[in-house]
């Protein structure tokens, strides 16, 4: 099949290509053969007759004869430039068959040709030289010497139309003798698809012959090896059953060990979250109970300042107290959502902070551009701020600047994004991409599990269905520019019917 489409193609390009040849090589040069005889005729002969007997002035013939040997001259430089040209010449496809079939002759009657093209070189000079002569002599009013030079360059034109006639008929026979060479070639391959199309349908029926005989030794084959394998198969099952009972029973003692195993990994896990969780507040009362004996013994002590800070130690207590319902149900499916504002989960979880925010003299910024009524768990986002306002108290402590923390809240479509960057120099690049890994942490193990993080990006993913993510950036805080500042991203999903779907 693939021999019969490369013949045929073969054979379209070859006949197309012969005509080209036919055409352009052949037939064009013929017209301005015939366009050069016409130009001698009229504009020279006939001009120089009308001059010699006084119908047109001499200045009028000289356009004329400029005219007339323009156009000699540029047919004569297109005729020799289609008949020597390479973009004519006979494809390879076409001179391969052609020796391989021995038809035709590629080596046509060129010393004919080339004789006449330089016979014809020297009349084209002849005559010009003749016509300048004649109109050297018009000019001196020799009438008598013009009359000769006329007889001259009409015997000259009519020799020059002789061989031009000549040519014609060379390129005549040769257009013929190329279409029967074409249409030999035709035939020729005409004959060779026809023989392909004829043992590509025999090789076709030989090909079906024997792939069907192959199938069926191939059917009787598989049948013999299915027959051995259902043998295999049986004598298998038959002492399947017992060894299914004994591997139900160890897979049963090993879910006992991995369910034992994973109820003391989420115990332990829990106390550590809780523990992260509480180490922050504590902290906090600590320098509240603090702050309370420093004044007593400053005698600055008020009642108005026990019951600020009995307010606040409540505030933490309640916190810390909602810590434990929160991861007591951090991982049940059924925990219950609620509404609430955006900006007071915020200033909720700033408030938790305060003292050792203070503490480290570290500025709190809340730039709040939309509050958001939020649908989901109050408590557990409030958590996710604490963790990350705490990793940004840490990154603070060391350092000798001004200390600043910023939170930014912006509403774009059906989604709040919240920005929360630090000036405390940024994370490493090579710690970045580990920070909301598990157990990953940087501090020493009494400053810090690794899970806080970790927890934060659980609560955001997978319980608001948001994104949180961490990089260095150039920031503006507080009317100041900064660099290598640590910014934390959190976009959540604010649906109007979040409420009616759940």
């Amino acid at each position: 099949m693939i021999l019969i489409i490369g013949l045929s193609q073969v054979s379209i390009y070859t006949v197309k290509h012969d005509f080209d040849i036919l055409f352009e090589k052949r037939t064009k040069p013929i017209i301005k053969l015939e366009a050069i005889k016409d130009a001698y005729v009229v504009n020279i002969h006939d001009t120089l007759y009308d001059v010699y007997h006084k119908n047109i002035t001499l200045e009028q013939s000289y356009d004329v004869l400029n005219l007339g040997e323009q156009l000699i001259e540029k047919n004569w430089s297109r005729y020799l430039e289609i008949t020597f040209s390479e973009e004519y010449k006979t494809s390879w496809v076409t001179k391969i068959i052609k020796e391989f079939f021995i038809i035709g002759s590629q080596d046509k009657n060129k010393i004919l040709q080339n004789s006449i093209i330089s016979n014809i070189n020297d009349k084209n000079v002849k005559i010009k030289e003749l016509v300048d002569e004649i109109i050297l002599e018009l000019s001196n009013e020799n009438y008598e010497r013009v009359s000769f030079l006329i007889d001259d360059v009409n015997f000259e034109i009519n020799t020059i139309s002789i061989y031009i006639t000549n040519l014609t008929n060379y390129d005549l026979n040769m257009a013929i003798s190329e279409r029967r060479d074409t249409q030999k070639v035709f035939n020729t391959l005409s004959m060779i698809l026809n023989i392909s199309i004829v043992w590509v349908f025999l090789f076709s029926i030989i090909l079906s012959i024997v792939i069907i005989l192959h199938f069926k030794r191939l059917h009787f084959g598989l049948e013999d090896a299915v027959n051995e394998k259902t043998k295999e198969l049986q004598a298998l099952n038959e002492s399947l059953e017992k060894r299914i009972q004994d591997e139900v029973g160890n897979s049963r003692k090993k879910d006992l060990i991995m369910f034992q195993q994973a109820r003391l990994a989420s115990l332990g896990e829990m106390i550590a979250n809780i523990a992260h969780q509480w180490r922050q507040p504590l902290g906090s009362l600590m320098m509240i109970v603090q702050g309370i004996g420093t004044k007593m013994e400053l005698g600055k002590l008020t009642p108005q300042i026990v019951e600020e800070k009995v307010n606040d130690a409540m505030l933490l207590g309640d916190n810390m107290s909602n810590t434990l319902e929160d991861f007591q149900n951090f991982f049940k499916p059924n925990q219950d959502k609620e509404e609430f504002s955006l900006k007071d989960c915020i200033e909720h979880s700033f408030e938790l902070s305060k003292y050792l925010l203070d503490k480290e003299k570290i500025e709190f910024h809340l730039k709040i551009l939309h509050d958001v009524t939020m649908y989901g768990f109050y408590n557990e986002l409030s958590h996710v701020f604490l963790n990350i306002i705490s990793n940004s108290k840490d990154a603070l402590v060391s350092k000798e600047h001004k200390k600043l923390i910023e939170i930014t809240v912006k509403k774009s479509k059906n989604k709040i994004r919240i920005n929360i960057v630090d000036n405390g120099g940024g994370i490493d690049e090579e710690i970045l991409p580990h920070v909301f890994e598990p157990y990953y942490t940087t501090k020493y193990k009494s400053a810090g599990t690794g899970i806080g993080l970790y927890m934060s990006k659980q609560i955001i993913e997978k319980h608001m269905q948001g994104t949180i993510d961490c990089k260095n950036t150039y920031y503006k805080i507080a009317d100041q520019d900064f660099e290598n500042c640590t910014l934390f991203t959190i976009t959540i999903p604010v649906n109007e019917g979040n409420k009616n779907n759940d």
